[in-house]
């Protein structure tokens, strides 16, 4: 298992691969090297087409059509999904990129270029940074951020816009990672770096809305066959299959999925927080029953987050302010322990199809009087609920004066939200959903959550068919008056009970306030206003002990917002970033 790094320089570039932890191997052009992290990963490489040499963390769920497309002589039949992507992109070039399915960064040494390659989804994440300008200018990439930041020639340090995105959406939606210089490459994108120190960024593949008037049943009809094919795409051949089954309708349809395609056992797994926590056992335990799988049910005590919540924070190279990270975790390490190698889920659900963020901002727009999509951007930021509007007394002077000139972090959302490739409200925030959440909060957990248990999580629902099938689908048909995801629920109700498919969306309920007043609360109270965090000036101490002690106007949302906070302070600790 490991991960990549690479690097555009003239001036030794194997030294500059070696500086960032990696096993180097330069190409033939002596400007190029290329590099293996150790660390959880599924890294491969080089690889190499004529002169063309590449390295990337490459999985395919389309590997058969690549390899007829490009017929026998173009694709040894024993070839690696990552020489393969790379013969696709030598060949055809982008369109080779678009053609693929799958999960994959690549870096790719082309002439005197670096040209990196992020999949469609998002679902492996890929980051960038330069350093010098003109003749000197060198560039560095990596699927790891820690290793970007071990980079000598690299003066980095605390990205202050990039906390206020945090603390408002709880991950970071575009190109801004938490450290100044590094950005991420955006999914489905071509990024050339070049040696004046340039860049070119070219999209091979967005999400276009299509009109398409055939009748309801004829779309259902043909997502369910979408559906089953994505599915069985993802399935490995010849041993067991993990499924995290949460009783909601999606994780609820890839699990029936799966025992209906797969020839192997179907294991699904559950998450409870024991005691009076309210959870959804009951409905994960009727869809394992009927769909016959060997159902597990994990308890996560408060104590085992509190234990816990400091590694796996550190295993992400982005903060995710998510409390369900310790439990994915969790639920990883059974998984693995049972000797699987890929685990399913449900999600995708909600962005690709329209899940209960949808409605408010609808009924938002029946009522705005201030015309324009700065209004709808300001909306969808308040809709996440968490710190934005306390900022003015969460963040000291210092960091508020340091923001005053930062673009508003509603710049992420407008190119979404404002006409353009989609021209209804509701394909907008859909579109918004796959391209903010979707490939920053929840592809970004999965996978390096699973790949530190040496596995694979796969997402149907993010396939990438099915996505493009979904922007075909009239609003009408996803939101249905007030049924959200009607069209999905449609195509799977004959493998589900109606208890299932018609019930509506009530989230996991993760009793935070419950962790914080009680096994958080020592290190909550330790980290938040101890010496480091202090020395690094971010939060105003008044505020996060009255947040601790549940004074103010904070409720109801308390629990959230102290999470967000004590997330990114593990995380800036954990990559040991300053003031």
């Amino acid at each position: 298992m490991s991960r990549w790094c690479a690097c555009l320089t003239a001036d030794d570039p194997a030294g500059q691969v070696a500086a960032m932890g990696g096993r180097p191997v330069r190409t033939r052009d002596g400007r190029h090297a290329l590099g293996l992290l150790d660390g959880p990963g599924a890294a491969t490489g080089p690889y190499r087409v004529g002169d063309v040499h590449a390295i990337g963390e490459v999985t395919l769920h389309n590997a058969p059509e690549l390899r007829s497309r490009l017929g026998a002589d173009g694709a040894p039949g024993d070839c690696s999904d990552g020489e393969l992507l790379l013969r696709a992109y030598v060949r055809f070039g982008a369109a080779g990129l678009a053609a693929a399915d799958g999960m994959f960064a690549l870096a790719i040494a082309e002439r005197d270029e670096l040209v990196l390659v992020r999949d469609h989804m998002g679902a492996r994440t890929l980051f960038h940074a330069r350093a010098g300008t003109g003749d000197r200018a060198a560039w560095a990439a990596s699927t790891s951020l820690r290793a970007l930041q071990r980079w000598p020639a690299l003066d980095t340090g605390l990205h202050l816009p990039a906390v206020r995105s945090f603390l408002t959406f709880a991950y970071l939606p575009g190109r801004e990672t938490l450290l100044r210089g590094i950005h991420e490459v955006l999914p489905g994108r071509c990024v050339r770096l070049k040696p004046d120190g340039s860049t070119v960024e070219e999209t091979y593949w967005e999400p276009a809305e299509v009109a398409d008037e055939r009748p309801a049943a004829e779309h259902a009809r043909e997502l369910r066959e979408l559906l089953e094919s994505a599915t069985a795409r993802r399935l490995p051949a010849a041993e067991p299959v993990g499924v995290l089954l949460s009783g909601g309708v999606d994780s609820s349809l890839v699990t029936a999925l799966a025992a209906k395609l797969h020839d192997q056992a179907v294991r699904s797994y559950s998450i409870s927080f024991g005691g009076d926590a309210p959870n959804e056992l009951a409905y994960s335990g009727l869809v394992a029953a009927h769909c016959h799988t060997e159902h597990q049910v994990l308890t996560v005590p408060g104590e085992a987050v509190a234990a816990r919540l400091p590694e796996t924070v550190a295993l992400l190279d982005s903060p995710v302010g998510d409390p369900l990270t310790v439990p994915n975790l969790m639920l990883a390490e059974a998984v693995a322990a049972d000797g699987m190698s890929v685990v399913l889920n449900g999600e995708g659900g909600d962005p690709v199809f329209g899940g209960p963020k949808n409605l408010p901002m609808l009924i938002h727009e029946l009522h705005r009087d201030e015309p324009g999509v700065d209004s709808r951007a300001r909306a969808y930021v308040d809709s996440y609920r968490k710190c934005h509007g306390d900022l003015p007394v969460l963040l000291t002077p210092g960091a508020l004066a340091e923001l005053a000139d930062a673009p508003p972090v509603t710049d992420l959302l407008t190119p979404y939200l404002s006409q353009g490739r989609m021209t209804g409200l509701l394909n907008q925030l859909l579109h918004t959903n796959l391209r903010t959440k979707g490939a920053h909060h929840i592809l970004t957990k999965v996978e390096r959550i699973t790949a530190s248990q040496g596995l694979e999580g796969r997402a149907p629902l993010f396939d990438r068919a099915v996505v493009d099938h979904a922007f075909r689908v009239p609003p009408r048909l996803k939101l249905a008056g007030t049924s959200e995801k009607w069209i999905l629920k449609e195509a799977v109700r004959d493998l589900l009970p109606p208890t299932i498919v018609d019930r509506p969306k009530s989230g996991m309920r993760v009793p935070v306030q419950q962790w914080l007043d009680g096994p958080l609360r020592e290190l909550g109270h330790d980290l938040l206003l101890g010496r480091s965090a202090r020395a690094r000036g971010l939060f105003r101490e008044d505020t996060i002990r009255s947040w601790l002690r549940r004074e103010g106007t904070l409720l109801p949302r308390q629990g959230g917002k102290l999470w967000l906070v004590l997330t990114l302070e593990l995380w800036l600790r954990s990559f040991e970033v300053g003031a």
